[in-house]
């Protein structure tokens, strides 16, 4: 049985003075009109790599770790009827995650559960049979739809996606001839991590938007930056299998990392993690390795001879600018960075885990959402992914009780932090064959009575 902890903490916050974020003005409408200049297109940072339907899912997997990929694109399967467009979808390793933890937790998915989802049967079948395709895998996780834009979309057409949670999009090629028929090709694919590089180099050349963005997070009000909000996180006790299943539950693509006795943030463990590190294992045993073990024995080492160091936790605190987390954002090449009440821990690889200082995480989706609310675009949500995730998990969780609305407000007691705990079990990998390296064969079809 797993302790799983959600962290929130009360704190003053001042009203914002990004009013004019949605309240036009000379400033914000200049900057809007230059976004509207600035072609998608412009902003691709990465070909489109596509494998066939019928790829299997590790050697789908085993592609983005040997090519150092972020995404595939899964081909349309030849049997399906139209073939309107060349990609059925995308996979990453949050898809990888979800396919692991629905091995993990299979024997717990009741036999309704599998009626109303036919894919999760689907995926169990094709296990059985020795080889499950990557399109039944391709956004399993529910955080990796396909999104297509047209070659003349706009930087503002993507902040309307990636503003509701989406990370990448795919870029149309204009068509060879307007009366072909021919399936479209595409230029690329945008991450939200481009147009975040982006936005910050306008910022650094447009003074009026850079002291705009010069303003602590302390005082930002808005709903998606998640500031003095609860964090998920796990213990540093909890199995590397409890956190795969606290993302995959939660609809995140990393936890934080906490100490048991104080609360302080030690680390994260994320999807990447999980298929860089736990997919190449040849058994299932690293399943069950404390995340702390994690974080000291394997991915310390393996920073050591890459020379990439993956131990420190990215950090920032309430007092720094809102462009200088924009910064860090980049420099450090991650998604999120976590917000402590002290100063940003050292990346030096030690567990010296300032006690109780979590107390929010901000991610580039949150920072893009600001952009999209400055050009005025309506229904911007960057949690919408995430809860529908949480909505349509297929983790179990007989023993948690029901998610209310209070879990994400800011709590208003007077203590500094309270934990909020949730008592959850995790399913076993007691039925994977683990003489078999092949994932495939590690997930038999359960048997209920």
């Amino acid at each position: 049985m797993s302790m799983r902890k959600r962290l929130s903490v009360s704190s003053p916050r001042s009203e914002s003075p990004l009013v004019f974020a949605t309240t036009p003005n000379a400033d914000s409408e200049e900057w809007v009109s230059a976004w509207k200049a600035v072609l998608a297109k412009d902003v691709i940072d990465s070909p489109v790599v596509a494998v066939d339907a019928e790829t299997s899912v590790e050697d789908a997997c085993e592609h983005l770790l040997s090519k150092n990929l972020e995404c595939l694109a899964i081909r349309t399967p030849q049997h399906s009827s139209p073939k309107a467009t060349p990609f059925y979808g995308l996979f990453d390793f949050a898809d990888v995650n979800a396919f692991l933890t629905l091995a993990a937790t299979r024997h717990k998915i009741p036999p309704e559960e599998l009626r109303e989802k036919p894919r999760l049967q689907e995926i169990l079948n094709a296990a059985q049979d020795g080889k499950v395709p990557a399109y039944l895998v391709s956004n399993l996780s529910d955080k990796n739809p396909l999104e297509v834009l047209p070659h003349d979309a706009t930087v503002i057409s993507l902040l309307s996606i990636f503003a509701r949670g989406t990370h990448r999009v795919l870029i149309q090629a204009p068509p060879a001839n307007e009366d072909s028929d021919s399936a479209p090709s595409y230029l690329g694919l945008v991450s939200d991590r481009a147009l975040l590089s982006w936005f910050t180099s306008y910022a650094q050349r447009t003074p009026t938007l850079l002291r705009f963005l010069s303003v602590p997070l302390s005082s930002l009000s808005l709903p998606s930056l998640h500031l003095y909000t609860s964090v998920v996180a796990a213990k540093a006790s909890d199995s590397v299998l409890d956190a795969m299943q606290l993302m995959s539950e939660e609809g995140v693509s990393s936890v934080a990392v906490v100490d048991d006795e104080t609360g302080g943030v030690l680390s994260a463990v994320s999807v990447t993690d999980v298929g860089k590190i736990v997919v190449p294992a040849q058994n299932n045993q690293i399943l069950g390795t404390p995340l702390q073990q994690l974080v000291t024995r394997i991915k310390e080492p393996d920073g050591s001879t890459d020379g990439v160091d993956k131990f420190p936790v990215y950090s920032v605190t309430p007092n720094n600018t809102l462009i200088y987390t924009m910064q860090k954002l980049l420099a450090t090449n991650a998604h999120r960075v976590f917000v402590t009440e002290e100063s940003p821990m050292s990346s030096s690889p030690s567990f010296s885990a300032i006690p109780n200082n979590l107390c929010g995480i901000v991610s580039v989706v949150d920072v893009l959402s600001l952009f999209a609310r400055i050009a005025n675009i309506t229904d911007v949500d960057p949690t919408r992914m995430q809860r529908h995730r949480r909505a349509s998990s297929t983790s179990s969780s007989d023993s948690r009780p029901p998610r209310s609305s209070g879990d994400f407000v800011r709590s208003r007691s007077n203590s500094r932090t309270s934990l909020q705990r949730r008592v959850g079990s995790v399913g076993s990998f007691e039925g994977f064959q683990a003489s078999s390296s092949r994932w495939a064969d590690r997930v038999p079809v359960p048997e209920y009575e």
